[in-house]
């Protein structure tokens, strides 16, 4: 039993305000910084009150890292990343759920063991792939036929090559795979004597039933995918192909150079704003996502 008393609201709430303070002070020291003057920024003490070079900060930044194509770009790989992972976690968890099959705990298992393999484990093979992604099917052929084929697919310094190897998660597919286990078999049996088939059923009645699960996933994996550094610094050489994450890079002072740090702070503000705005808007969703029990 939870017994509210004057003192335990006043625990709570301290422990609440000084959380809230703990996650605000950094943002504030950026926001601030990024309005600041070249004298100000660098000034000891650091002053906690804005600056009037907030416009100017902003337009050097935006024009100094190209934050306009960068921008884009992560926006491009962000959105199919997410995209591509819902559908093959939804498809994989209802494949496995559904289907029943003696393997299927075996698949699930060995897809959900991955989890122990993160990008940065795996990033060389991948990236080996990634520069010539008909190699495993060369080498398959020549081996069963003897046939050499002489056919390349590079996806460096580009789009697929930024979202592809990403699209694969285990942990998506964990989740669907709980969500799909909770669903009363009677609604399966009904799409079957109504004549559904499997694809029927699994677009007319488990997605729409999954909405709220799959944009709690979605605010999840954009704002992950968003801020992915290693693998766009690894697969891109052509400054066409920049992510936002990767031209930060081009805001750090030079060696030598002056300490823009108000420059480098705006830059960063503007590329943090994109996913705060996502899980901003979608924050209904990703609690209720979370929490919600009913079907």
């Amino acid at each position: 039993m939870i017994e509210k008393t004057p003192v335990s609201n006043l625990i709570t709430y301290a422990i609440l305000v000084m959380a809230l303070v703990t996650v605000l002070l950094p943002f504030w020291i950026v926001l601030c910084a990024s309005t600041q003057t070249l004298q100000e920024v660098n000034a000891v003490p650091f002053s906690f009150l804005p600056g009037p070079d907030a416009l100017k900060n902003y337009a050097a930044a935006w024009a100094r890292a190209d934050l306009g194509n960068a921008l884009f770009n992560s926006f491009v790989m962000a959105g199919a990343v997410t995209a591509g992972k819902i559908a093959v976690s939804a498809l994989s968890a209802f494949a496995i759920v559904y289907f029943r099959s003696r393997w299927g705990l075996v698949f699930f298992w060995l897809v959900f063991l991955t989890l122990m393999l993160p990008l940065e484990v795996r990033v060389v093979p991948t990236y080996n792939i990634a520069a010539d992604a008909f190699q495993p099917f060369r080498l398959l052929i020549q081996t069963l036929t003897g046939i050499e084929v002489s056919i390349d697919w590079n996806l460096l310094n580009t789009y697929s090559g930024l979202s592809l190897p990403l699209v694969a998660t285990a942990t998506g597919t964990f989740l669907f795979r709980q969500f799909f286990m909770t669903v009363p078999d009677e609604l399966a049996e009904a799409a079957r004597m109504d004549g559904s088939g499997p694809w029927r059923f699994f677009v007319d009645v488990l997605l729409p039933l999954s909405r709220t699960n799959m944009l709690a996933l979605a605010t999840i994996l954009f704002a992950d995918t968003w801020n992915q550094y290693l693998w766009p610094r690894l697969m891109v050489t052509d400054p066409a192909y920049t992510t936002a994450m990767t031209a930060l890079r081009a805001l750090r002072p030079a060696e030598n150079g002056l300490p823009e740090w108000n420059v480098t702070n705006a830059g960063a503000l503007i590329i943090v704003l994109p996913p705060l705005i996502v899980v901003a808007v979608l924050q209904r969703w990703f609690v209720r996502g979370l929490i919600a029990t009913e079907k």
